[in-house]
């Protein structure tokens, strides 16, 4: 038999319908067709540890699995995150946020420890929550700065917390959890240091303890660990933000992907598996946040 030639032109074609199938957004149905899901995911504390596991894998490996479809995780960081899941690159201009450019989707989804923001969720969807957190203050244990006592007013004990930044150098990452600008310390006249060599939250506390700053702003789910690995070196001083929830997030065009991620999280908090994969990776963190997981 003989198979005829597509023309030059038409094999490009082709080779392009091709491609957008692989780098363009995708909803349930594609996601079924295609038989993948890409999960992005940035090393990040024990939500994706960087060797093939971590709280979010877990709970995403097993969504892939109700769906029927293989499981691929792709890392990237939190500077292209969103880029690798839209296709656009998330320009911030003031209370602003500008989708520009044109880039290859990598991602169907992102499940990585990823904060609710109100600046995200003008460019993503997000799903039911899936963790807690909150941002404390954080030195090292040199420091003569004393932690707060604490008290049952939240409120309070951010004002405390954040009148002993005045004088004090801090430690800050923006476009992440830790802006400054999310918790109202820009334009303060305070001494915020940058963090720029990466994106890696995981190097705020090693930066602390090198002296780049005498303090720094660190979410509780990283806090948690750092206490661990560093016993002894780093303190926290109190809150600097209410409690907040992490969640996975989905392009705006994927409503029933999202949807279909909401029921399984709903069904696995019902019968334990959620349970199961918070004790395994946070095994202290029901203490802190107890009404969180009271929740069904």
């Amino acid at each position: 038999m003989r198979v005829q030639r597509l023309p030059g032109i038409a094999f490009s074609v082709v080779l392009l319908f091709l491609g957008l199938l692989t780098t363009a957004q995708a909803d349930l149905k594609e996601i079924r067709a295609k038989g993948e899901l890409r999960h992005l995911g940035i090393r990040y504390a024990n939500f994706v540890t960087g060797s093939g596991d971590g709280m979010d894998v877990e709970i995403v490996q097993g969504f892939a699995k109700s769906l029927g479809v293989q499981y691929t995780l792709v890392f990237t960081d939190f500077d292209n995150v969103l880029k690798d899941l839209l296709g656009k690159q998330v320009v911030r201009k003031g209370d602003e946020v500008l989708l520009e450019g044109e880039h290859p989707v990598k991602g169907d989804m992102i499940a990585t420890g990823y904060t609710v923001l109100p600046w995200r969720q003008k460019v993503v969807d997000f799903s039911a929550p899936i963790f807690p957190t909150q941002v404390w203050l954080i030195a090292r244990s040199d420091s003569a700065l004393a932690p707060i006592q604490g008290s049952s007013d939240l409120g309070q004990d951010i004002r405390e917390t954040k009148s002993m930044i005045s004088g004090k150098s801090l430690l800050v990452m923006e476009k992440t959890c830790l802006d400054p600008g999310l918790y109202g310390l820009k334009d303060k006249g305070l001494d915020l240091r940058k963090y720029t060599k990466n994106t890696n939250l995981n190097e705020m506390v090693p930066a602390l303890l090198n002296q780049d700053a005498e303090l720094s702003l660190l979410d509780v789910a990283d806090a948690l660990l750092d206490l661990q690995k560093w016993t002894g070196k780093i303190k926290v001083i109190g809150p600097v933000s209410e409690i907040q929830e992490m969640a996975a997030a989905f392009p705006k065009s994927s409503p029933e992907l999202r949807t279909a991620f909401d029921d399984y999280l709903k069904a696995i908090r019902a019968d334990g598996t959620y349970d199961a994969i918070v004790k395994r990776y946070y095994p202290g963190i029901r203490s802190y946040f107890p009404e969180f997981f009271a929740r069904k």
